[in-house]
């Protein structure tokens, strides 16, 4: 036998092999697939949430030590305003982006998506609007994970599973809460219908990214519950009155912010000048109660509210600095405002 023919018999024999392999762990090949992505996602989404944080810690100290700069936040709404104006209408939308391509995948979502939202949303907690993180970090997530598309050849549904996987590593290494990121990133934006196909990349994704950003040294807030009631029937009545409450709150919420939206895209043509007129609305407001406890992330509230009662008014202004901030246009997430809400509340 000459050594091209020994070489194919070997050749022919591996493939065998191979195929017998893969026959007998059918599975074996989509696991491998989609660790390898699910490991690329993680580092690169968990890295950027880790600067992020950071970047926001440093924005918020700041802020607290030179609270002259809230009477820049106008300006800073309407330089927000002007950036996605003239340079980010097609990435203007955020997270119904992220909710079109995954339902609707079209075209790639434009890179500049990820640090349009990073400047805007330190921008805008820089100088004292009131907003949350998460958005932000779905937009990064997003907007990363999918410039890979085309590298790895991904069809629509596994592009899919991709940007699904991107949002659970987003929402799970910005709250360090990994097994709530895969869920959220699972059910949220399918509106309660699982893919099942990306439940294996949707958690390894988030575990990762969560892994990555801690080993940056990136530290989240614990919140810490000194007693848990006994399951007995009072406690649960008043969970179930508690919980009606919280759901007619956030619907208030939900329908308010879509309401006030309306208004400000109705009452001003020009899109940069709603965050300058918000900005005017929110900066003078916080100047004429003397306080920043409502704006920001407001996390020193909801740690508070583990350890004593709050006014009962709390909740509302939060809403209303919140609502402000987010219609007219400032860059940010609900989830934070929406604890610091249910906290106060609660």
């Amino acid at each position: 036998m000459s050594k091209n023919q020994h070489f194919r018999s070997n050749s022919k024999t591996a493939q065998l092999h191979t195929k017998i392999f893969f026959r007998k762990y059918p599975t074996l090949p989509y696991i491998v697939k989609w660790f390898l992505i699910s490991s690329i996602i993680g580092i690169c989404v968990g890295s950027a949430s880790a600067g992020f944080l950071v970047s926001l810690d440093w924005a918020t100290n700041f802020r607290e030590n030179h609270l002259w700069l809230i009477a820049f936040l106008p300006i800073a709404g309407l330089l927000i305003g002007l950036l996605y104006n003239y340079l980010g209408k097609d990435i203007e939308a955020g997270n119904n982006l992220l909710i079109d391509s995954i339902h609707n995948p079209k075209e790639i979502i434009p890179f500049r998506m990820a640090p349009f939202v990073y400047l805007g949303t330190i921008a805008t907690h820089f100088f004292g609007g009131s907003a949350g993180r998460e958005g932000t970090a779905l937009q990064m997530a997003g907007a990363i994970a999918d410039q890979f598309t085309k590298p790895f050849r991904l069809n629509e549904s596994e592009r899919k599973i991709l940007l699904i996987s991107a949002i659970a590593a987003g929402f799970g290494s910005i709250f360090g809460t990994p097994l709530a990121g895969a869920l959220f990133g699972l059910e949220v934006f399918l509106i309660g219908r699982i893919k099942y196909d990306a439940i294996f990349p949707a958690f390894a994704s988030a575990i990762l990214a969560d892994l990555v950003t801690n080993l940056w040294q990136v530290k989240h807030t614990h919140y810490h519950i000194d007693l848990v009631p006994q399951l007995e029937a009072l406690p649960i009545i008043y969970s179930i009155l508690a919980g009606i409450l919280f759901g007619l709150c956030a619907a208030t919420f939900s329908k308010v912010i879509h309401y006030v939206t309306s208004i400000f895209k109705s009452r001003i043509s020009f899109p940069p000048l709603r965050p300058f007129v918000g900005g005017i609305i929110v900066a003078v407001a916080v100047f004429a109660m003397g306080t920043t406890k409502y704006i920001g992330l407001g996390i020193p509230t909801i740690v508070q509210s583990f350890e004593q009662q709050l006014p009962p008014y709390d909740f509302a202004l939060k809403m209303a600095f919140t609502i402000i901030t987010l219609a007219a246009g400032f860059k940010g997430g609900e989830v934070t405002p929406l604890f610091f809400i249910g906290a106060t509340l609660g």
